[in-house]
C-alpha cells in the first residue's frame, strides 16, 4: 500500500485542520486568482459581511491589495492593512468566529514559468494566510531540504506576491525533535517569510495554558470525500493511516498548536512584526514572528493580571529576546486594555547608558515611537502628562527610563497628576542586577505610581546569597513565566559552551613571569602585575595566536573575540601592545564601515587582525557605538574589555571569550552567554579560561540548583548540560548511546517512532542487520522450496521495517555530515543544488552566468523529479540526456567552457520536460488528478494496439475506475486478495470497454488492460 508522505502526513493534517474546524476546498474548485491566490467569492463575500458594505466596494479593496502585494515591502503595506483597527477589516478579530477558514491542496503559486505547490494552503475569508510543507518521517535530510527549496523560491521576485500575503509557515517531517541540534532538521517548525533565510522555531505547548479548542468529530462522508479528491481511498482503513490520523503526532501537534482558531488570531495579531535594518547603507525589512517562550509569557502577563497580579517576573535565559519580548506586549496590552476602557503607558527600565541607547534603538525598529528619560527631572515630567501618547499620530511609544541617573539625594515623586483611564506598565530590563530598594532610584519609581504593573525581565535571577539583602521576589513578586538555559539549547536559540583550559607550558610561563616582575618591584598587588607589559605580552601573543588558529581551522575569518580583563589598566596594556604589533587601530565611522580584503588562510603571511578598546573612560559614547558597531559587521576583530559589553550585548560572530579574571555569581553566567548566540552552524561557544574560573562555576551552579530547588520544585535540569569538556564530546562521538527495548512489527508507523527515539548508531546498524538477514532468508525459502517454512513469518513487513531502520540510519548520517560539503555533494541533488562553480577568469557576465547556469540545473532537475510517469519514453529519453551531461565531467571541477556549452542541452531538456508535465498534467485532470489512471491512458495510447479513440478510451477507464474506488471503500479487504480483485476488474473491464464503449477487445488486450489496472492498485497498497 502507498506508504509516502500523502498518506503519512499530508491527508491526515488536512482532516485533522477540518476536526479543527477548517472546511475542505476540492482540487477542481480552487477557483483563485492566480496571480495571488486569493479566492475572489469567497473574499468579496466575507468582507461585504464583516464590515456591512456593498460587494462593489469590497472588490475595490481587493483591487487596492493586488496592488500592495506587488510592493518591495515583505508586505509589510498588507500587513497593516490585516491588522489595522479602523477602516475595513480584512479579518473580523473582534469576533474571530465570524471569519471563514478553509484548507486546501496542491494550491499552485504560479509565476511565469516557475511555480510551486505548497501541500496544504489555509486561507481565511478567502485569503491565503498560512502554508504547511510536509515530508515523510526519516527522509533524507529532514526539514533542511524544504528550507532550501522555500529559501530558493522566496528570493525569487517572481514569486513576491506569494511571499507577500503569506503570514505562517510551517514545515513538518512528522518527527519529533532531536533536541541539542543547532540546524532545525527533524520534526515540525514554524516560521514567518524572508527574502533572504527562512528563519525555523521549535513549538513546545505549555501546560499552563493549553489550546482551549476541543476538536470536532469528522464524519466519514467528509474522510471521503478528501481520500476521493486525492485518488487515495486504498489507504482508507490501513493501519498506518490510522495512527497518522491521532490528534498526538508531531505534525498534527504543531498545527492544533498555531492552526487552532484561538492560537492563530493571537498569532495574525499580535505575534508578527517588522523590524527595520541597515544593510550597505540601505535600509530593508525582516519579518520575526515571537518565540513559543514570548508567546507563553504574554499569556501568562494576561492571566496573571486577570487574577489581581500587578507584578511579577519573566525568567528567560540571555538571547531569548526580552526587549522583542517586551515590544510585544506593548501591541498586545494596548488591546488588553482597550476592551477594559483604558489607555496603557508604557516604560522600559534600565540601569545603564548604553542599554538605554540599545533598548531604544530595537524599539525604534520595531515601529514603536521610543521617548528617552535619562534625568529624574524629565521622569517627573513624563509621569505628570495627562494621557498616554506623546506623539499626535497615534503611534505605539514606549518611554526608555535610565534609572541610574536620578540623583542620589532625590525624594520620592509623592505627587502627580493621576489620569483613572491611564495604566502605567513598567518594565524591567535585567532585573537580576542590584535596584536597591534602599536607595532612593527604586523607591522614586515605585511610589511614582503605586497601581502601576511592574514586569521584571530576568536571564539570571539573583541567587540566594546574594539576596540577603536583596530580594528580588519581595520586590517584584512571583514568577510569571519561565525559559531557561536547557530548553534555550534544546530549541537551537543558544549554544553549548566549552571550556578550554591554559596549556601547561603557558602556566609556567606565567609564573616565571610574575616571579622576575617581583624581584624587580618587590609585593605588588596581583592586579597590578596582570597589567605589566611583561605579563600582558605573552598574553596577548597566546591571545591573537588562538583567534588565528581557531578562524583558520573553521575555514571562516569572521568569527570574532572578547578579552574580559582583569582590569581597566590591563585592558589598555593589552591593546597598546597589539597596536605595537599590528599597528594603530580605526575609531572613525566612515573608514570602520569600509570592508577590508585579508590575507587568506593558506598563505605563509600571519593574517592581520584588527581590534577595539571599549572602556567606559575610553573615547566618548559616540565612538563606542560605532566600534561596537563595526565589530558586529566583521569589520573589527577582537575586542578589550573590562567591565562593559558583560551584559546586554549581542554580537552571534562572537565564538571565542578569553577570560582573564574570575566573575562571580549571576555575573559569570552573564558574561559567558556572551558566546552562546547562534551563528551559522557552529554549535557551541568557547570560553578559553585563563583566570580558572571553574571554582567560581560550580559555586554559582551550586547557588542556581538551590534557587530552583526551593522555587520550582521539579524544575531543576537547567545548567546540566550548559559546559562540556573536549574528551566529553570526543567520547559523545564515538557512541550516541541510547536503549531500545521494543518494536511493533504489525504497524509499520509506530515502528517508525520508535526507532526515532534510537540515536546508538550500532545498535540500530544491528537492528538493520537482523533485518537485512530476514530478507535473505525469505530467499532461502523460495529457493530451496521449504513448504514448512511458508507463512512462518510475513516477510514482506519485515522488509518494509528494514527500509524505515535504513532511513534512519541515513538520518543519523545526515546529522553527523552537517557542514562537510564534500559528503552531500555525493547526493545528485545536493550537488545540484549546492556546487559551487570558481572561475580563472572572473568578471561580472561570468558571474551572472554562474548563476544562470546554477538556476537551469535547478529547474531541469526539479522539472524531471517532477514527472509522476518515469515509464514514459519521452522522459527516460530527457533523463538519460541530463545523465550523459554529468557523466562528462566532475561537477566539482566543471569549467567555465563547459557551462557554456551545456548550457544550450540543459535549456532544451528543461523545455522538453516542462512540455512533458504540461501535457501530464492535463490528462491528469481529465481523470481528476489520478495519476494511475493517467499512466494506464498513456500506455494504452502508447501500444496502438487498442480501436478506440481517446474520448472513449476516457470514458471507459472512468466508468472502471469509480466503480472500483466506490468498492473499495466498503470492501477493503478486496485489494488482499489479488485473484479475486483481478477476476473482479475483469468483468468491469469487459463490460466498460467492449459493451458500453463498444471498443473491440480480444483476450490479450483484456489481460493486459486489467493487469495495469490491477497493478496500479495494488502497487499503490504496496510499501513503496
Amino acid at each position: 500500500m502507498i506508504f509516502n508522505e500523502d498518506s503519512r502526513v499530508k491527508i491526515p493534517a488536512i482532516l485533522h485542520l477540518m476536526r479543527l474546524g477548517y472546511e475542505y476546498i476540492p482540487l477542481k474548485d480552487q477557483n483563485r486568482i492566480e496571480e495571488n491566490n486569493i479566492f475572489p467569492s469567497i473574499f468579496i463575500a466575507q468582507i461585504s459581511k464583516i464590515n456591512a458594505i456593498s460587494e462593489d466596494e469590497a472588490e475595490r479593496v481587493l483591487d487596492e491589495i493586488n496592488l500592495e502585494l506587488d510592493y518591495e515591502d515583505l508586505g509589510k503595506k498588507f500587513y497593516e492593512r490585516l491588522t489595522a483597527t479602523s477602516g475595513i477589516k480584512l479579518i473580523d478579530f473582534e469576533n474571530f468566529k465570524n471569519n471563514t477558514f478553509h484548507v486546501t491542496t496542491e494550491l499552485t503559486c504560479k509565476a511565469g514559468d516557475e511555480e510551486f505547490r505548497p501541500d496544504i494552503t489555509i486561507l481565511i475569508n478567502g485569503l491565503p494566510f498560512a502554508f504547511i510543507e510536509v515530508k515523510k518521517p526519516h527522509n533524507k535530510q529532514g526539514v533542511i531540504a524544504e528550507r532550501k527549496r522555500i529559501n530558493t523560491r522566496f528570493k525569487n521576485k517572481y514569486f513576491r506576491r506569494f511571499v507577500n500575503i503569506s503570514q505562517l509557515l510551517i514545515f513538518s517531517n512528522n518527527m519529533e525533535y532531536e533536541d541539542g541540534i543547532v540546524e532545525p532538521i527533524f520534526g515540525a517548525f514554524y516560521a514567518t517569510p524572508s527574502y533572504d533565510q527562512v528563519s525555523f522555531n521549535y513549538f513546545r505547548e505549555d501546560l499552563d495554558y493549553p489550546v482551549k479548542q476541543s476538536l470536532l468529530p469528522l464524519s466519514e462522508d467528509f474522510e471521503n470525500k478528501v481520500l476521493k479528491d486525492n485518488n487515495i481511498m486504498v489507504i482508507k482503513n490501513s493501519p498506518e493511516y490510522i495512527t497518522n490520523k491521532q490528534e498526538n503526532t508531531p505534525t498534527n501537534r504543531i498545527l492544533t498548536s498555531l492552526l487552532s482558531k484561538e492560537r492563530l488570531q493571537f498569532v495574525l495579531q499580535y505575534a508578527i512584526t517588522y523590524v527595520e535594518e541597515e544593510n550597505a547603507g540601505k535600509l530593508s525589512y525582516q519579518k520575526h514572528i515571537m518565540r513559543y517562550p514570548q508567546l507563553f509569557a504574554t499569556q501568562a502577563i494576561s492571566t496573571k493580571l486577570e487574577k489581581g497580579q500587578n507584578k511579577g517576573i519573566i525568567w528567560h535565559t540571555q538571547g531569548s529576546g526580552k526587549t522583542a519580548l517586551a515590544y510585544y506586549n506593548v501591541k498586545y496590552l494596548t488591546n488588553y486594555f482597550a476592551k477594559k476602557q483604558i489607555i496603557p503607558k508604557f516604560y522600559f527600565i534600565v540601569d545603564r547608558i548604553d542599554l538605554l541607547i540599545q533598548a531604544s534603538s530595537e524599539f525604534k525598529n520595531r515601529g514603536l515611537k521610543v521617548n528617552e528619560v535619562n534625568s529624574r527631572q524629565d521622569f517627573v515630567k513624563d509621569l505628570q502628562i495627562v494621557g498616554a501618547l506623546h506623539n499626535d499620530s497615534g503611534v505605539p511609544e514606549i518611554t526608555v527610563v535610565n534609572i541610574q541617573k536620578f540623583s542620589e539625594d532625590a525624594t520620592a515623586v509623592l505627587a502627580v497628576n493621576y489620569d483613572i483611564n491611564v495604566q502605567r506598565i513598567y518594565f524591567l530590563d535585567e532585573a537580576h542586577r542590584s535596584y536597591n530598594p534602599k536607595g532612593n532610584y527604586l523607591a522614586n519609581l515605585i511610589n511614582s505610581d503605586r497601581n502601576a504593573v511592574i514586569i521584571a525581565l530576568t536571564g539570571t535571577p539573583l541567587l540566594r546569597e546574594v539576596a540577603k539583602e536583596y530580594d528580588s521576589k519581595m520586590l517584584f513578586g512571583n514568577y510569571f513565566h519561565k525559559y531557561y538555559y536547557n530548553s534555550s539549547i534544546a530549541d537551537g536559540y543558544t549554544l553549548r559552551l566549552i571550556r578550554e583550559e591554559i596549556e601547561g607550558s603557558f602556566k609556567i610561563q606565567m609564573q616565571d613571569i610574575m616571579e622576575k616582575i617581583k624581584v624587580l618591584k618587590g609585593e605588588i598587588t596581583a592586579r597590578d602585575i596582570y597589567a605589566d607589559h611583561k605579563f600582558a605580552t605573552p598574553l596577548l601573543d597566546y591571545i591573537t595566536k588562538d583567534l588565528i588558529e581557531f578562524r583558520k581551522v573553521q575555514r571562516d575569518t569572521s568569527l570574532g573575540g572578547m578579552v574580559v580583563c582583569d582590569s581597566a589598566a590591563q585592558a589598555k596594556e593589552l591593546f597598546r601592545l597589539f597596536e605595537e604589533k599590528y599597528g594603530e587601530q580605526e575609531t572613525d565611522a566612515s573608514v570602520l564601515m569600509v570592508a577590508e580584503s585579508k590575507p587568506k588562510y593558506g598563505t605563509h603571511e600571519e593574517p592581520k587582525l584588527t581590534a577595539a578598546l571599549i572602556l567606559h573612560d575610553e573615547n566618548d559614547k559616540t565612538i563606542r557605538k560605532d566600534l561596537i558597531g563595526a565589530y558586529k559587521k566583521a569589520k573589527v576583530d577582537l575586542l578589550f574589555v573590562y567591565n562593559m559589553l558583560l551584559t546586554g550585548f549581542d554580537a552571534k560572530r562572537l565564538k571565542k571569550l578569553y577570560l582573564a579574571r574570575v566573575i562571580q555569581d549571576h555575573n559569570l553566567l552573564q558574561t559567558l552567554t556572551r558566546v552562546n548566540r547562534p551563528y551559522k552552524k557552529y554549535q557551541y561557544g568557547y570560553v578559553v579560561d585563563f583566570a580558572d574560573i571553574s571554582k567560581a562555576f560550580d559555586r554559582t551552579n551550586k547557588m542556581y540548583f538551590d534557587e530552583l530547588q526551593n522555587q520550582l520544585g521539579d524544575e531543576m535540569e537547567m545548567y546540566s548540560h550548559l559546559f562540556k569538556s573536549e574528551q566529553e564530546i570526543k567520547e559523545e562521538l564515538k557512541e550516541i548511546k541510547e536503549t531500545l527495548f521494543h518494536y511493533d512489527t504489525q504497524n509499520r508507523e509506530l515502528f517508525s517512532q520508535q526507532i526515532e527515539q534510537l540515536t546508538d548508531k550500532q545498535e540500530l546498524l544491528r537492528l538493520v542487520k537482523a533485518l537485512r538477514t530476514a530478507k535473505e532468508l525469505k530467499n532461502i525459502i523460495a529457493l530451496n522450496g521449504y513448504d514448512a517454512l511458508h507463512g512462518i513469518e510475513d516477510f514482506n513487513v519485515l522488509n518494509g521495517l528494514l527500509l524505515i531502520a535504513q532511513n534512519r540510519v541515513d538520518n543519523l548520517n545526515f546529522v553527523e555530515s552537517i557542514g562537510n560539503e564534500e559528503t552531500s555533494k555525493n547526493l545528485l541533488n545536493t550537488a545540484l543544488e549546492d556546487i559551487i562553480f570558481q572561475f580563472i577568469k572572473i568578471d561580472e557576465s561570468e558571474l551572472v552566468l554562474a548563476d544562470e547556469f546554477k538556476d537551469i540545473l535547478r529547474k531541469t532537475r526539479e522539472s524531471l523529479q517532477h514527472n509522476f510517469d518515469q515509464q514514459d519514453a519521452h522522459f527516460v529519453t530527457l533523463r538519460e540526456e541530463l545523465e550523459r551531461i554529468f557523466k562528462k565531467k566532475n561537477l566539482n571541477e566543471v569549467t567555465q567552457n563547459d557551462m557554456v556549452e551545456n548550457m544550450h542541452l540543459l535549456q532544451k531538456i528543461y523545455d522538453k520536460a516542462k512540455e512533458l508535465n504540461r501535457k501530464n498534467a492535463l490528462l491528469k485532470a481529465k481523470y481528476e488528478n489520478d495519476e494511475k489512471y493517467t499512466r494506464i491512458h498513456k500506455r494504452l495510447t502508447e501500444k496502438g494496439t487498442l480501436n478506440a479513440k481517446e474520448s472513449q478510451l476516457h470514458r471507459a477507464l472512468m466508468q472502471v475506475k469509480q466503480q472500483v474506488d466506490e468498492k473499495l471503500i466498503n470492501q477493503d479487504d478486496l485489494r488482499k486478495n489479488e485473484p479475486y480483485f483481478k477476476r473482479y476488474l475483469l468483468q468491469l473491464v469487459v463490460q466498460e470497454f467492449k459493451k458500453n464503449e463498444n471498443i473491440p477487445l480480444d483476450y490479450a488486450t483484456t489481460e493486459t488492460i486489467n493487469n495495469m489496472i490491477a497493478n496500479e492498485y495494488l502497487q499503490q497498497y504496496q510499501y513503496n
